[in-house]
């Protein structure tokens, strides 16, 4: 909730409805904030800057496996809730991006892996069972080890060191999002981890086209992942600095 508030487009258009109330007694700050609010969400919809900014964020590409790591962790990206297709819950599309790109990870080392993620929104299942569930009966990849408890990075990250601290494991291969690789490997670092970053679905400009400055859901969509990201790693700074 409190997300969901500091984050647009919630907040910029709360900035234009403020203007419309002071628009009366005072018109010009009134229009500065409608233009305002109204102006920050079409900037934020353009695939143009949404791209710019979460490239902006993203690690470079380097092949992980020019360093060794003793295990795998693949972090849950949600759920694809009661999917009538398969008759259960399952994983979602950002998931199965980091699935797929564990899955090769774990071909070209054969290091074992630990798939992690809760179950935040109250799902029949967590996503660490839905993730384990396709490597396992679908693509025939081992998972040695689950983590089901967590709700947030933050607790991925302390909880998979709980586990992997038992079988002396320190040394990871870290998959994730490029875009969420920052705030990923902060945290797990903080936890103890030596991070081998493995990111990966890369924001990858090309050359720009004209429907790059036309308003879209796909632009706002890359706007809002670096805004919670920039978020994210505010708000995790200050729960390690607590810990601390």
């Amino acid at each position: 909730m409190l997300a969901a508030w500091l984050l647009p487009p919630l907040l910029p258009l709360l900035v234009a409805l403020a203007g419309c109330f002071v628009l009366t007694r005072r018109p010009r700050t009134g229009r500065a904030l409608i233009v305002g609010g109204i102006g920050v969400v079409l900037l934020l919809s353009m695939p143009l800057v949404g791209g710019a900014l979460l490239t902006g964020i993203e690690p470079p590409y380097a092949d992980p496996l020019e360093q060794s790591a003793d295990a795998i962790v693949i972090l849950g990206g949600g759920s694809y809730r009661n999917a009538p297709e398969y008759g259960h819950d399952t994983v979602n599309s950002a998931s199965l991006e980091r699935l797929r790109y564990g899955a090769l990870i774990y071909k070209r080392s054969t290091k074992p892996i630990l798939v992690t993620g809760g179950n935040p929104l109250g799902n029949a299942t967590p996503e660490a069972a839905q993730m384990r569930a396709v490597l396992e009966e679908e693509w025939r990849i081992p998972v040695r080890w689950s983590e089901e408890t967590s709700g947030n990075t933050f607790e991925n990250a302390r909880n998979s060191y709980t586990i992997l601290n038992r079988a002396g494991i320190k040394r990871i291969y870290l998959i994730t999002h490029a875009f969420h690789m920052p705030r990923s490997r902060r945290v797990f670092e903080a936890a103890g981890f030596t991070v081998i970053a493995a990111p990966t679905r890369f924001a990858t400009a090309g050359p720009i086209r004209a429907s790059d400055f036309l308003p879209s859901a796909d632009g706002f969509l890359l706007s809002a992942r670096f805004c919670h990201e920039g978020l994210g790693l505010v708000w995790y700074r200050l729960k390690t600095l607590l810990k601390e």
